[in-house]
């Protein structure tokens, strides 16, 4: 057991630096790093290889500078906070699903089916081992997935045809793709950001006045524990999936393989 301890504390530490000083600490007590890969991941405006790393209470993601030793942007999800869900395939695209949090959600797609099993599995292994150990509640708002820019041609609420000068924009409360004229309200998004006003879509700002009116107490605030993340980050990297599969802690040893659930 010590000499998985010292392996353990080697590979968070290496996780950490990979991210460099901008990065989050990730060294904490009784945190174990159960398991990491390459997988794509839907933007707003194109699909991108990004690289996650599953420990036993937290979900760790970010952009690819040098696959394998440099990453930025770093983003920690709680746990559990987060939720997946399958989905069929696409035709640019298979074996995706979908992971939800409070903050964001997103569709990512593994290289292959197994890859996709098992990253679905141990998520939901390690976020019921770490609720039965009845120190977290699981969440239970999550924020709405983007569309895509390019799967609407015209705004979801007008109709009116996006062009150079009608751009595209996105409601952060419905997620869906609407222009400016749609889109001129702001609301606070409890689950979001409690602090900040964020740019909705017309419709969802009638619901929301909607709500306070028929409930004095307002929206019911959601957990804030982890960076809000403004939009989608761009990123140079536009390589598509890889044979590289996902290595997993398969015992206390200390032993990484692509383990099946």
């Amino acid at each position: 057991m010590e000499q998985f301890e010292k392996d353990n504390h080697k590979r968070i530490l290496a996780v950490q630096h990979a991210f460099g000083p901008p990065g989050s600490p990730l060294q904490s007590p009784g945190r174990i790093l159960y398991g990491e890969g390459y997988l794509m991941k839907q933007g707003r405006k194109k699909w991108e290889q990004k690289v996650f790393f599953l420990f036993n209470d937290i979900l760790v993601y970010g952009s690819i500078l040098v696959k394998g030793s440099w990453y930025k942007k770093q983003k920690i999800v709680p746990l559990e906070d987060v939720k997946v869900e399958d989905m069929e395939d696409s035709e640019k695209y298979q074996h995706q699903w979908l992971i939800c949090t409070p903050r964001k959600s997103f569709f990512v797609s593994a290289f292959s089916l197994d890859e996709k099993k098992n990253w679905m599995g141990h998520i939901n292994s390690c976020k019921q081992e770490l609720l039965q150990a009845g120190n977290r509640q699981p969440g239970s708002i999550y924020a709405p997935s983007w569309i895509p820019d390019n799967a609407a041609q015209k705004c979801m609420r007008c109709f009116a045809i996006f062009t150079a000068t009608n751009r595209r924009h996105h409601c952060r409360k419905c997620g869906f793709v609407v222009c400016n004229q749609c889109s001129k309200q702001k609301g606070v998004i409890n689950n979001i950001h409690p602090k900040k006003q964020k740019r909705i879509c017309k419709k969802c700002h009638q619901k929301s006045r909607d709500e306070v009116t028929s409930d004095k107490r307002g929206v019911r605030v959601g957990r804030n524990s982890y960076e809000d993340e403004e939009g989608e980050e761009s990123s140079d990297d536009e390589e598509m999936q890889g044979d590289i599969p996902s290595s997993w802690l398969d015992t206390q040893m200390g032993t990484w393989l692509l383990g099946d659930v």
